[in-house]
């Protein structure tokens, strides 16, 4: 037997959380042959007008489905029925309206997203930059480590030099005692030279009767 009825969904947050689509997809699993939907405010309360016309069977699965059930934003206060005797549009126009809805709404995010992504080339580009500086920056450091490596292995050379100078420095008392023993050798043989010296020259004045 085929029958129309009129179901009320109504809330605080019925509106915009995906609910046609819901009843659509409900009535579709059911075989249901017509179906419309629409948003209405009655009160200052959202509402959802669900139309279905099919025969009796499928009319009451559908009815115990959305008492049961709703999107999972939704917030729904209460769910009523009544007889319908008006036209009811068939549900392949509510899936066509649903998806050209979903377009609607889907058409800025997918222009943000564009929009977006284009703001993150900009930026992995700019980070590509510095990527490529800062590896520009560590070759040059590598290549100053590569220099101060080859400095540092010449510190055993250095400290081999500084050791032998050391061990030099350590026979300066012992030269310093040589040379004073020389002077104090050459001292009396030149005290004594210097002695005869002066003897000679006054023999020598001497004989000149100076």
């Amino acid at each position: 037997m085929t029958m129309k009825l009129k179901a009320k969904i109504a809330g605080p947050k019925v509106h915009d959380v995906g609910y046609r689509v819901f009843l659509l997809k409900n009535a579709m699993n059911l075989a249901l042959p017509g179906l419309s939907t629409y948003n209405w405010e009655e009160n200052g309360q959202q509402e959802v007008i669900v139309l279905v016309g099919g025969d009796e069977a499928r009319i009451t699965a559908f009815l115990q489905v959305i008492k049961k059930n709703k999107p999972e934003l939704a917030e729904v206060s209460n769910v009523t029925f009544e007889d319908y005797d008006g036209d009811v549009g068939r549900i392949s126009e509510v899936a066509m309206f649903c998806t050209f809805v979903q377009m609607d709404k889907a058409i800025p995010l997918l222009l943000d997203i564009r929009d977006d992504i284009k703001a993150v080339r900009k930026t992995t580009d700019e980070t590509l930059g510095e990527i490529k500086a800062v590896r520009k920056t560590t070759d040059e450091t590598l290549g100053e480590i590569k220099a101060v490596r080859k400095n540092t292995n010449m510190i055993p050379q250095i400290s081999d030099d500084i050791k032998a100078v050391r061990k030099n420095a350590d026979t300066i008392p012992q030269v310093l005692e040589e040379i004073k023993g020389m002077r104090e050798d050459i001292q009396p043989g030149y005290a004594l030279q210097f002695g005869q010296v002066q003897a000679d020259v006054r023999a020598m004045k001497e004989r000149l009767g100076t």
